[in-house]
């Protein structure tokens, strides 16, 4: 049947049912349900197959998203599978959490005024029914090279490194300290966002393809980077950040006063019964939570604590919505499910009582001129103090790098913020100043999204693959040919 050019005007937007809030606010399930062939081919033939797509460059990975659109409107499912995976080693994970808002469908034609092609949705559908269906990655052209590459840290970039070295060839060992692969997507991110079979269901895949993972194994504890380099030919590290931000006034002591990523990894580990490193055990039932942060963590947090039961949940932010730095589709998700927000509200105090929280203290802002990156700084407005009421109050302003400590020893540079410094350019972009360790991720470029590490994690193994290409004798260490 011809493809029906104007199916955007007949054809509204619509995204799949989402479960009502006093059911989902019951148990951690995911919230959002699935579109079935039919409804997916038709959302898929809204797109208007630009010539120039806008969505794919704003992709950080550069999907092939209207090819792809294209082939589920045709029903041809498991060609839209390859396609997806040859450019994202996990669709169906960036389909759920991606801020598509920000991405790809805001920077669809149609979003302007008719509703953007639900991008995200269909991605997830591509992956989630064509692995239901028996579809999996075709490795049977995979000639063996005999190299070995040890990856440090089974986050998003670590396996989209491993992702590209099993499609060349390359054995990929993945070590990681947590019991589970996936990082923060097992620890970090919660199950009404990202269900945990979801990433046990990629793990199987990558175990498929080659993929050797070694888990609850620290890297400097349980194995040292000596032992990784002196055993393999290349090493590329993508462990993340997670050293906490944790802002500067009084009170931060006081008893229930909680880290955003400890929390979320307590949580973690109660639900999936583990017990990942850095979690608390915390229960904010009944309790009266103030959690500070305007970023996807600190929606992680406020959703989390109502499905624990806290009493009431209060978001507060420096900034006003317009400047919040998470995903406004988590930002409506929380405010429909009871999160009160207090925009332009800056914390200057813990209040505490006998070392116990009882209150934050907040004093108003306004927005003056930017700041180096040129978001408008908060500025406070005198004589506006006032103490918000607290149980718990969740730390959630953000995380930064820790360089490792053999570092020095091995010659890897790092800026002095501690991200690792890599080539940009060059043959071998992601390699450090040690040819080597390569790095890819968080760990370079500081907190971001899941879709941009990955996709630093592919660029980095694509590098490693060439380097060892290059090398004059096959088994010549990286470095000594």
């Amino acid at each position: 049947m011809p493809r029906n050019p104007f199916q955007f005007l007949e054809v509204s937007r619509a995204d799949p049912e989402k479960r009502p809030v006093g059911l989902r606010l019951r148990d951690f399930g995911e919230i959002y349900g699935q579109y079935n062939a039919e409804q997916a081919a038709a959302q898929a033939g809204r797109c208007l197959d630009c010539g120039n797509p806008y969505c794919e460059w704003k992709c950080p990975v550069h999907n092939y998203i209207p090819n792809w659109l294209k082939l589920v409107e045709e029903g041809r499912l498991f060609e839209a599978a390859e396609l997806s995976h040859r450019t994202n080693t996990l669709p169906e994970i960036c389909g759920r959490i991606c801020p598509q808002d920000r991405l790809c469908e805001g920077d669809c034609t149609l979003n302007d005024g008719l509703g953007a092609v639900s991008i995200g949705a269909v991605e997830k559908y591509i992956s989630d029914e064509a692995l239901k269906q028996g579809w999996r990655p075709d490795m049977s052209d995979v000639v063996p090279t005999g190299r070995r590459v040890a990856i440090v840290g089974a986050g998003p970039a670590g396996l989209g490194c491993a992702d590209i070295l099993a499609r060349n060839g390359v054995e990929a060992e993945v070590y990681d300290r947590y019991p589970r692969i996936g990082g923060l997507l097992s620890y970090g991110i919660p199950p009404f966002k990202l269900d945990k079979s979801i990433v046990e269901t990629r793990r199987e895949i990558m175990e498929a393809m080659g993929v050797r993972f070694h888990l609850s194994k620290e890297v400097g504890r349980d194995v040292t980077i000596d032992e990784l380099l002196d055993g393999h030919d290349a090493v590329f590290l993508g462990m993340g950040a997670y050293k906490a931000l944790t802002g500067d006034f009084p009170g931060m002591d006081a008893e229930g006063v909680v880290p955003a990523l400890a929390y979320l990894i307590g949580n973690a580990n109660a639900l999936l019964g583990t017990e990942a490193p850095g979690g608390m055990a915390v229960d904010v039932d009944g309790e009266r939570v103030v959690v500070l942060g305007g970023g996807d963590t600190a929606m992680d947090c406020n959703r989390t604590a109502l499905r624990q039961g806290a009493r009431s949940v209060t978001c507060v932010y420096r900034r006003d919505e317009d400047n919040m730095p998470g995903s406004r589709r988590e930002v409506k998700n929380a405010r429909d499910e009871g999160v009160v927000f207090r925009y332009n509200r800056q914390p200057v105090a813990i209040e505490s009582d006998s070392g116990r929280v009882t209150g934050v203290r907040v004093v108003e802002t306004r927005l003056g001129d930017p700041d180096e990156r040129g978001r408008r700084r908060p500025e406070e407005v005198p004589g506006t103090d006032e103490v918000i009421p607290a149980d718990r109050v969740i730390i959630a302003f953000g995380f930064a790098v820790e360089p490792c400590d053999w570092y020095e020893r091995h010659t890897v540079a790092h800026y002095q913020d501690g991200r690792t410094l890599v080539s940009t350019s060059g043959d071998y972009p992601f390699q450090t100043s040690n040819p080597r360790i390569f790095a890819g991720g968080d760990m370079v470029r500081g907190a971001d999204l899941v879709v941009t590490a990955v996709y630093e994690g592919r660029q980095a193994g694509e590098s490693i693959v060439r380097l060892l290409a290059a090398e004059q004798r096959p088994g010549v260490a990286v470095g000594d040919a």
